[in-house]
């Protein structure tokens, strides 16, 4: 193209082309030859791929290579293996990275990559050269076209199912991956949602990581991964919580249940990677919308009291502190949504007591949301439409602490409420702030609340009647 630009130049200036008489005394001899570095150029042009600089002919070559490694490792004694060179590995992230543009991808899936990257992964004796081929199949996962052309590929699916079961993981990490980037695809997600529940051992696999892992990386990918799987199929949670490890699964002797497997992967988070105890929280939460998920977790034997120590540990002391301004509810309401819905369900079955700190922290949540709101309409330079959507967010986490904080207050008796005005976990202004939140939604809770404040706090109480027209009369 450079060349073509440059010789159009060239016409209008009337140099090289010349005039019409000029071009009749040089047509007797043959044109001269293009300049050498147009002939690199039209050919570097030619072994591009797509409009970018990678070379066709260096991606054959590295694949050949790895095939060759591959049948040389194949027709070797059945107990030997060819180790991968450090030249071929360099030169297979090469390729990892490359995956990560499309028109490399394209280009990948048309020279039937996928199809020597499953022969590599199914002979593969090197767990470093299994986490590449996986992770170049991840990478072309990220593009509509390609991702659909590989979820067509039932071996492909079915080696990378069983990969799940895999020690190493790195392999791990990137076959998470990889299943993720596939169930983000509606167009192909049904497809792989039928091929996981055709794999009754999958779930025995991910409650092994999730229950015996240390590496944040992996758990991070595998909560993400159940938490997909859990919002994208009811029944199949269902199923999971319900059936008992299978008599095939290597893992059967040492299997928690899924619940207790959220618990153990999320207790190891909390101190390493605390914003990814939101999928883990969800994913909890999750189990306590349908009845089976409920038995799993409140039944004899069952995880739930430790649920409940474990999310009011993370609320009280982790989450919305008193010396924190309001605004630090737009930063946690992703983890605080959750959480609250979550000890809401278990704190109706469970009849568990509740402590001064976590009444404390509802109050103080609903507080600081009245606070921010006041604050915001100040002024506020965020855009209509993220404004709305921060709003939504918001909202959901109010009216899951108010449900919750009057089911609370229906059960609350004098010597609790005594207790947490007394360690000041309940001031004039939080107490305000909740009641002008639950009113008039829950006045039946601000009732009982407002009759035990007359016998504890006198004072509040009359404020509360006063500015919201409680009835003196209000009993329990």
């Amino acid at each position: 193209m450079e060349h073509k630009d440059r010789c159009s130049q060239e016409e209008v200036d009337g140099d090289s082309c010349g005039s019409s008489t000029a071009g009749s005394l040089e047509m007797d001899r043959n044109p001269s030859p293009p300049p050498e570095e147009d002939e690199t150029e039209a050919g570097e042009e030619a072994d591009a791929i797509g409009e970018t600089v990678y070379s066709k002919h260096w991606l054959f070559s590295t694949l050949t290579r790895l095939i060759q490694m591959v049948t040389d490792q194949e027709s070797g004694p059945s107990d030997s293996s060819v180790e991968l060179t450090d030249d071929l590995e360099e030169d297979l992230c090469k390729v990892w990275d490359m995956a990560m543009d499309k028109d490399v991808a394209v280009f990948l899936q048309e020279f039937k990559a996928p199809d020597i990257l499953l022969g590599v992964i199914a002979k593969s004796h090197s767990p470093r050269l299994t986490e590449i081929c996986v992770g170049i199949l991840g990478n072309m996962a990220c593009f509509h076209d390609t991702c659909v052309s590989l979820s067509q590929n039932s071996d492909l699916c079915s080696v990378l199912l069983l990969l799940l079961g895999d020690n190493d993981p790195p392999t791990l990490l990137e076959t998470c991956r990889l299943l993720l980037m596939c169930l983000s695809q509606p167009d192909v997600a049904p497809l792989w949602l039928e091929r996981i529940r055709q794999q009754p051992a999958m779930c025995g696999s991910l409650c092994f990581i999730m229950s015996s892992s240390t590496n944040v990386d992996l758990l991070v990918k595998v909560g993400e991964l159940v938490d997909k799987l859990f919002d994208e199929d009811e029944e199949m949670m269902k199923s999971w919580v319900s059936t008992p490890a299978s008599d095939g699964d290597p893992n059967k002797d040492t299997q928690q249940d899924v619940a207790s497997s959220l618990l153990e992967a999320a207790t190891q988070l909390r101190s390493e990677s605390p914003e990814a105890l939101e999928v883990y929280l969800h994913s909890l939460q999750l189990l306590t919308t349908v009845e089976e998920g409920m038995q799993a977790l409140v039944s004899d034997g069952a995880c739930g009291h430790a649920v409940w120590m474990f999310v009011c540990k993370i609320v009280c002391e982790d989450l919305c502190q008193a010396d924190d301004p309001p605004l630090i509810l737009q930063e946690q309401k992703a983890l605080l949504a959750p959480a609250l819905a979550l000890l809401s369900a278990l704190y109706a079955s469970l009849q568990t007591d509740i402590s001064t700190e976590l009444l404390g922290s509802l109050f103080r949540i609903l507080q600081f949301n009245a606070e921010w709101r006041q604050s915001r309409t100040a002024g506020n330079s965020k855009s209509e439409e993220n404004q709305k959507e921060e709003d939504e967010q918001l909202k959901a986490l109010v009216e899951t602490t108010a449900e919750f904080l009057s089911a609370v207050l229906m059960q609350l008796n004098k010597d609790l409420l005594s207790s947490i005005v007394k360690e000041g976990c309940l001031t004039e202004r939080s107490c305000v702030s909740a009641v002008g939140t639950l009113v008039p939604q829950h006045i039946t809770a601000v009732q009982h609340l407002v009759v035990l404040l007359s016998e504890v706090e006198p004072k509040l109480a009359d404020i509360i009647k006063k500015d919201f027209s409680i009835s003196s009369n209000a009993s329990s």
